[in-house]
């Protein structure tokens, strides 16, 4: 079992006190929600949630709920027993909801010094954490990692200890792998000087940054560890207008990020784009509630992409896949021509947000074809699961949702509080939505408004296939559009149910 250290900048929960087989776990307050972090290896975690105030729990929940996870309950302590690496989600009586990210243990952790690992508290880089901007050192052992990793037909590891390095826009070159040690975070500040402006978001009025981001046509890079990029966005927002997108990996291929915490963007966080082979693994996405457009990984116009056991939170859509054109606002300064996207699976998803739990779309200006989501629980949001071709003549073609368990739909969005919408617009064009698949859907919040299927005149929504829906108060699979609440329905085409 690994606890990881956590920097005095954040704030310790007013609310819970944690340990994990008997060791304390630190956890720390965030608007929203509370979070406590940790990795174990092979076995059990026993854990003891107590309440700071030491008054009685009167009532908890844990989610996901289809874990069965039941605890027992002394005075202000909740005690129970996670079998593996999880990301929960609880709540105890009034207090804020705590998020508890389970972590696989660290089996890749390299050394801190020797053959091709550069260490940027080390020499000749010396990067000291602290309030002193530390980018040319950081941007430095990259560079050097990266010429010795293509020198050596490998990567060369940027290695960075725990503490908190302030930082403006990084690049990223092929054969480089970046290591953050558990502890350890890189944080974005806003002003406006250490950050070169990639776009310009037309929606809100104001310039946008990539903090990390790869250079263009690079490959073969790395981005892992337990430790934090911080894009500080609510503090960041004012004076100086600047939003930031945390990473960005555009115009790559062979591109790895393992472990990271990604926490508070003040736009989309993670923007894979126009990219190829690319792989995320036990990402956490701890975005705020009130702050708008904080998507947590759309795919963007990019092929053969995996997002595996990761958690998303935030106001706006935690997984999504999208698609442009180069008019777009987010792809006026970028070169090149935009792409389809296909082969693109999320699987082993947490997904809680005042939007859609899991989406494809705004964006179908470009073709989509072969998305996949599977194993997601969505613990609250307003759509549980969504296409919304909303921009964009293209197809959105062979769209799956596998074992898809909808918790909470607490929210409204676009007048949608559903477990599912698939539907169009009428933005730049209309294009059709195809062969769209459910299988093995667990709804325990059917929401307030009618499930809808809309098409468009000449761009309808073809061969639907519903198999084995479960809703509210039920144990077998709805046989009928009316027990699915699924009533809402037009310009449409082919729509079957099984069983």
């Amino acid at each position: 079992m690994q606890v990881y250290p956590v920097p005095s900048i954040y704030q310790a929960s007013a609310d819970y006190r944690l340990t994990a087989n008997g060791k304390s776990v630190p956890v720390t307050r965030y608007p929203g929600y509370d979070i406590a972090q940790f990795a174990i290896g092979q076995g059990t975690a026993d854990l003891a949630l107590t309440k700071v105030n030491n008054t009685d729990i009167g009532s908890y929940s844990i989610s996901p709920a289809k874990l069965n996870l039941t605890g027992r309950v002394s005075g202000p302590t909740l005690r129970f027993t996670v079998q593996r690496d999880e990301y929960l989600i609880l709540k105890l009586d009034g207090r804020p909801k705590l998020v508890i990210a389970i972590d696989p243990a660290e089996t890749d952790r390299p050394a801190s010094s020797g053959t091709g690992v550069f260490n940027v508290r080390g020499a000749p880089y010396s990067a000291q954490p602290g309030a002193n901007y530390v980018t040319s050192a950081f941007q430095q052992a990259l560079n050097d990692a990266a010429a010795w990793g293509s020198a050596n037909g490998r990567q060369g590891t940027v290695y960075v200890p725990a503490g908190v390095y302030t930082l403006g826009s990084l690049y990223l070159r092929s054969n480089v792998a970046l290591y953050l040690e558990p502890g350890a975070v890189l944080r974005y500040t806003g002003e406006r000087e250490h950050y070169d402006v990639h776009w310009h978001k037309n929606s809100q009025q104001r310039d946008v940054t990539w903090f990390l981001s790869t250079r263009y046509s690079s490959e073969n890079i790395s981005i892992y560890g337990r430790g934090i990029i911080d894009g500080n966005g609510q503090a960041t927002l004012a004076p100086d207008n600047l939003a930031v997108n945390l990473l960005t990996p555009i115009y790559t291929t062979k591109f790895r990020v393992d472990g990271i915490t990604f926490r508070e963007s003040s736009s989309w966080a993670i923007m894979p784009t126009r990219s190829t082979d690319l792989r995320f693994s036990n990402i956490k996405m701890f975005n705020r509630f009130d702050m708008g457009e904080n998507d947590g990984i759309d795919v963007m116009e990019s092929t053969n992409v995996r997002v595996t056991h990761a958690i998303g939170i935030g106001l706006d859509d935690p997984f999504s896949t999208k698609t442009w054109d180069s008019s777009t606002d987010l792809f006026v300064k970028v070169p090149g021509t935009p792409r389809p996207l296909s082969d693109v699976v999320f699987d082993d998803l947490v997904s809680w947000t005042y939007c859609y739990g899991v989406k494809v779309g705004q964006g179908v200006i470009q073709a989509q074809d072969g998305v996949t989501f599977r194993n997601v629980v969505v613990h609250d949001a307003a759509v549980g699961i969504g296409v919304h071709h909303k921009y964009g003549s293209a197809a959105a073609s062979n769209l799956r949702f596998e074992n898809i368990d909808i918790e909470n739909l607490s929210f409204s969005n676009d007048n949608n509080r559903t477990w599912l919408a698939l539907w169009t617009g009428n933005a730049l064009g209309t294009g059709p939505v195809r062969n769209v698949t459910l299988s093995d859907i667990r709804v325990r919040n059917a929401g307030t408004t009618p499930a809808r299927i809309n098409g468009q005149p000449g761009a309808l929504i073809n061969n639907v296939t519903l198999h084995n829906i479960v809703m509210p108060g039920r144990t077998t699979p709805a046989t009928t559009l009316a027990q699915m609440n699924l009533t809402n329905l037009s310009h449409y085409d082919t729509l079957t149910i099984q069983p």
